[in-house]
């Protein structure tokens, strides 16, 4: 008789195994309160991105993709995957000599500094605006200034707590 080789007979065997689990042993499911509004939380705190931000430049490997890119699709009309392109690509790059990938550094250096002058621009116009007070809402700046007395009591208590303990010396 021949023995059934394979998922199935694995599968017959475990249930087999397998007995009913006591409730009790494994505790009973707790409602997702403390974990999902810290999740909502840290979503609710990261930052907005600004849309007038200016975008990162490419590197010089990106650079000489956006022509490896058009190129590829010529001589391999027929293949569709972006993976494709792209390990054909890497490969490729990988293989070039320092002379070869020099234009595609030089351009990539070009767009390096046209994206730091755009963002000194930026910059200078975020701390303009700051300076204004146009970024912060009224409810931060509440915020700021109650939390800006706290530490001026805290301060006090402590001045005085010090002359206190001087004084129990003497």
């Amino acid at each position: 008789m021949k023995t059934a080789k394979g998922k199935g007979v694995l599968k017959r065997d475990t249930k087999e195994v397998l007995k009913p689990v006591d409730d009790r042993k494994l505790g009973k499911r707790k409602a997702p309160s403390a974990k999902a509004s810290k999740n909502m939380t840290k979503a609710e705190k990261k930052a907005k991105k600004d849309p007038n931000k200016p975008k990162r430049p490419p590197s010089a490997f990106f650079v000489f993709l956006e022509d490896f890119r058009k190129t590829f699709k010529k001589e391999n009309p027929n293949v569709k995957a972006v993976s494709a392109v792209g390990k054909a690509g890497g490969q490729k790059w990988k293989s070039m000599s320092e002379d070869e990938k020099a234009p595609y550094e030089a351009k990539a250096a070009k767009r390096k500094a046209d994206y730091e002058k755009l963002m000194n621009a930026y910059n200078n116009k975020q701390e303009s605006s700051a300076d204004e007070g146009g970024n912060e809402s009224e409810k931060s700046q509440s915020e700021a200034e109650v939390h800006d007395q706290n530490d001026l009591e805290s301060e006090q208590d402590e001045d005085e707590e010090d002359d206190e303990s001087e004084d129990d010396e003497d």
